[in-house]
């Protein structure tokens, strides 16, 4: 199995307006001229985490997070006005005009995958390639078993 590579502070981190009160937390780690990667975590709910900048190798790439709308580092922390799959879409078009990236590497693990699908249908010519961990499509069937005895019972 592959590790993952060395842990790294982010290089740059910021906060991003993109409005219906919402204010966006972002890091950029690894080379400033290496291809653009941007990972969407998990959740809804979660944040970005160190571990998730060890996906990438900080020599070659120019490594992306953000916390999405209520999570994390986001404000305000937990609002659900105006947090639905297209805003976020629209905050990740928003970070990649504000970071001046013109295509990225997106790669999102469980509910980041289901954003990642969401970005790249909507902007493909904005995306070089998608890497998905975990997918998870918020069906019916995923859904309950999240919240059935038979989960709860495996963690």
């Amino acid at each position: 199995m592959r590790s993952l590579f060395p842990e790294l502070q982010p290089r740059v981190t910021g906060m991003l307006l993109v409005g219906n009160g919402h204010e966006l937390y972002y890091e950029e780690a690894g080379n400033p001229q290496g291809k653009p990667a941007l990972y969407l975590h998990g959740g809804p709910g979660a944040g970005c985490s160190g571990q998730q900048r060890r996906y990438h190798d900080p020599a070659a790439y120019r490594i992306v997070l953000f916390d999405q709308r209520g999570c994390g580092k986001s404000r305000p922390l937990g609002m659900l006005e105006g947090n639905d799959t297209w805003a976020l879409v629209q905050d990740i078009e928003a970070l990649r005009e504000h970071l001046k990236v013109d295509r990225w590497q997106v790669m999102g693990g469980s509910w980041g995958t289901t954003l990642a699908l969401a970005y790249a249908i909507s902007h493909p010519s904005r995306v070089t390639e998608i890497i998905l961990r975990g997918v998870f499509l918020f069906t019916t069937a995923e859904l309950e078993y999240i919240y059935s005895e038979q989960a709860r019972r495996r963690t």
